[in-house]
């Protein structure tokens, strides 16, 4: 008799298992691995030192798929992350060797450090889940995520990533401070060890597609589809806004909520699902008028308008 694995409970201990480095960040965990079911990519915008790239490592630990680290500064080359061709003496022949993105989960930190030369290495690669180098298409591994990382309160040095690589990522989020409490048992926790060496390997590579395969049965109901689209038209129509979500945006939306109806242990999406989910998905791809800069108009605000406006379809 073959053994049937429950998915809901390998995502709680995969939830656990992430919960042990980041404390009481419940709704980032959340959304890290709504993101990862989802095939899509994740900017974390933050300040320094609140668990970004523990967050990340963790990830890859815990579902055991493989993991590298980018840090980008300056020097970093295009070529570090798709990869080269190097002439093999012995073999008389170029080879092609591997770059950073050659892995399942990788993490881009601070991203907005490199030039963008690299930053637009990452575009082929998050948006084909390919590389070409010198003419050759080199396939990633399934899946391929990357986590990018960027500190949201020093921009010297810094190369502001373009509205197109932007569009790239399905959600954007922020850890934020952790309480006193929090704090204090994240010092107690590291008295011994880092708690990332702690993490547990929860699931296989095998389990996780069977994640990723049963999230993606979920239906989306033709309305909903729409009330997703009349949210992002009514971005674009906005007094305030001068660059509303894409059609992209739509698709991440979609999928997004797919997934996140699937961790809530339904088979269909509800508008709730999308409410919940508006400000991840569509905030960093809204751009805001200088009108409403001078204003001091905060792109959640937009986005609470904007949800307002639109009627949302009646479930049934």
């Amino acid at each position: 008799m073959s053994y049937q694995f429950n998915y809901q409970d390998l995502l709680s201990q995969l939830a656990k298992e992430l919960g042990k480095v980041i404390k009481g960040k419940n709704t980032a965990i959340f959304l890290v691995i709504n993101v990862l079911l989802s095939r899509g990519h994740l900017l974390i915008e933050d300040v320094p030192g609140v668990g970004k790239t523990t967050l990340a490592m963790a990830l890859g630990k815990a579902t055991g798929l493989s993991f590298k680290r980018a840090q980008f500064t300056p020097d970093v080359m295009a070529s570090d992350i798709t990869g080269f061709t190097m002439y093999n003496k012995e073999k008389n022949r170029f080879e092609y060797r591997e770059g950073l993105a050659m892995t399942n989960i990788l993490l881009a930190d601070e991203i907005n450090r490199t030039s963008p030369k690299t930053q637009s290495a990452l575009l082929e690669a998050m948006e084909e889940k390919r590389v070409t180098v010198d003419g050759e298409v080199h396939l990633l591994p399934e899946p391929f995520m990357v986590i990018a990382t960027q500190n949201s309160a020093g921009y010297v040095g810094t190369f502001p990533l373009p509205e197109a690589q932007m569009d790239r990522f399905m959600m954007r989020m922020s850890m934020g401070y952790p309480t006193v409490e929090e704090e204090t048992q994240i010092m107690r926790d590291r008295l011994s060890v880092n708690p990332v060496r702690n993490v547990r390997q929860v699931m296989s590579a095998e389990q996780l597609y069977g994640c990723i395969a049963e999230s993606e049965k979920v239906n989306v109901a033709d309305s909903i589809c729409k009330y997703i689209a009349q949210l992002s038209a009514a971005t674009r129509e906005h007094p305030f806004v001068s660059l509303g979500a894409s059609p992209r945006a739509s698709v991440a939306m979609m999928q997004a909520s797919r997934t996140f109806a699937y961790l809530c242990g339904r088979n269909y999406v509800v508008p709730d699902d999308i409410t919940e989910l508006i400000e991840p998905v569509f905030s960093h791809r809204i751009v805001l008028k200088q009108e409403a800069r001078l204003k001091k108009i905060q792109v959640k605000q937009v986005l609470e308008e904007v949800v307002k406006s639109v009627t949302p379809p009646i479930n049934k």
